[in-house]
């Protein structure tokens, strides 16, 4: 079944020092990877309630129910695109089937070459976060993150790693490939966390 999740209009929808360009800019770090289907796997690891690790083959994870989610999309280097429809995977769906221990916290995601972002349980377990295989209708791009992309859309878009390949449930926050190299381990937007020199005390790891 499709579920639609609408942004409330009533709300400002620009974060404060974005703005909307002409366009879809794309950003990315490293080179674009090649999609082979036949080896592709998606890992599930770290403290699983199981205590095991969970693998999905391409047929097997291309072919969970998918949902819809419209949502903004607001880049750290101050570009918004507004009004993106992802199509995809809820993270419910996945953790249903590949449940985290209790006491899980953290999640690290896992992209091609190793890139990594931490978010939050309560970020990961959210309603339009999502593990997307289409935009607007058609499957993203290869520069865009194809064939699967996380999205976090309620936090700056370096979280949402492009070509996703491992979720890493975790008991205690550690930063991932951006994180280490400077930037806020949070990244929300509306509080412009961009830089690790504006955390607060808990708002990242010791």
């Amino acid at each position: 079944m499709v579920e639609q999740s609408e942004p409330s209009w009533e709300e400002p929808r620009l974060p404060p020092g974005q703005y909307i360009p002409r366009g879809r800019p794309v950003i990315h770090y490293g080179r674009v990877p090649r999609f082979r289907p036949e080896t592709w796997q998606l890992h599930v690891m770290g403290a699983t309630a199981s205590g095991e690790q969970h693998r999905f083959t391409w047929p097997e994870f291309s072919a969970l129910p998918r949902t819809t989610v419209m949502a903004d999309f607001h880049c750290v280097t101050k570009f918004s695109i507004m009004g993106n429809e992802w199509g995809g995977i809820s993270t419910a769906t996945l953790m249903a089937l590949a449940p985290p221990a209790p006491g899980v916290k953290h999640v690290m995601i896992w992209g091609e070459y190793g890139y990594s972002a931490n978010v939050r349980m309560g970020d990961f377990d959210r309603a339009q976060t999502m593990f997307a295989l289409e935009l607007d209708e058609k499957p993203i791009a290869l520069e865009r993150g194809f064939p699967v992309r996380m999205i976090v859309p309620h936090l700056y878009a370096w979280k949402s790693v492009k070509w996703v390949r491992a979720v890493e449930y975790l008991l205690e926050d550690r930063r991932g490939f951006w994180e280490e190299r400077g930037y806020h381990n949070i990244a929300d937007p509306w509080r412009e966390q961009r830089y690790s020199y504006q955390e607060e005390a808990g708002e990242g790891p010791p």
